[in-house]
């Protein structure tokens, strides 16, 4: 079985956020950038481990610069076969997956695995898009996927209950929490990415019908205001007037 697994790089959990060129922008100074934790964690876990299983290879993808290379490296560490690197700058998930697509065309891919958002956009975009661009079934937010190479089976949780899905063929899958185990490379991994191939190609497609117009910060949090637990007026006067709950 052959894999393709989508990688983004994002900033770490406790970067702090600024915006700059008239908060069009996100400031990359002093940021320090990972390895999307779900495409990690999840997506790049799940597809090694049906490798074992099944045979075949992994090949990771990304869209983005040179300075990106260090993230991808650090996906042939954990288990990776190879990577694919789309030399340009990622503007938007259409570029992106447009991009993903017209390179997974010639791939001969049985299944594409993206993490299901990205935490920094949180757009749960991708996959999707790479599906409708490939014309082959997408299924959202798995947590469990099993394959036998001709068939598979995804489970999903969904309000209420679980819902387990059939698909025949090639597809596109994201992963959520569950689908498998971190894996922390080792040194023989680390090693061993060093030798794996690693191709830069040139973006089909830079065209986009996406931009930014403006970034902006959540609203500051508000501190705890304290009430005697005796004056159930000025409760109920906070919840409605301030809190608006009631």
């Amino acid at each position: 079985m052959n894999f393709l697994v989508c990688i983004s790089k994002t900033p770490e959990t406790t970067a702090k956020i600024a915006f700059t060129e008239g908060n069009a922008k996100f400031d990359t100074n002093g940021v320090q950038f990972i390895m999307n934790p779900y495409d990690e964690w999840y997506a790049l876990v799940r597809a090694i481990e049906l490798k074992e299983q099944h045979g075949g290879e992994v090949t990771v993808i990304n869209v983005g610069p040179a300075s990106n290379d260090v993230v991808i490296r650090k996906a042939l560490a954990i288990g990776a076969d190879k990577a694919v690197r789309v030399n340009a700058e990622a503007t938007s998930s259409v570029m992106v997956a447009k991009n993903i697509a017209d390179h997974a065309k010639a791939g001969n891919y049985d299944i594409i695995l993206t993490g299901k958002e990205t935490i920094d956009f949180n757009g749960s975009e991708v996959g999707g898009l790479v599906a409708a661009y490939l014309d082959i079934p997408f299924i959202s937010y798995a947590s469990a996927l099993e394959s036998d190479g001709s068939k598979s089976t995804v489970t999903r949780d969904i309000e209420g209950g679980v819902e387990v899905v059939e698909v025949s063929g090639a597809f596109v899958v994201s992963a959520a929490k569950g689908l498998a185990e971190q894996r922390i490379p080792n040194m023989r991994g680390i090693m061993m990415a060093k030798k794996k191939p690693l191709e830069v190609i040139d973006a089909t497609s830079t065209e986009d019908p996406c931009s930014v117009v403006e970034f902006t910060m959540p609203a500051e949090k508000s501190g705890v205001k304290m009430v005697d637990p005796e004056d159930m007026d000025e409760l109920v006067r906070l919840l409605q007037e301030e809190a608006k709950v009631i």
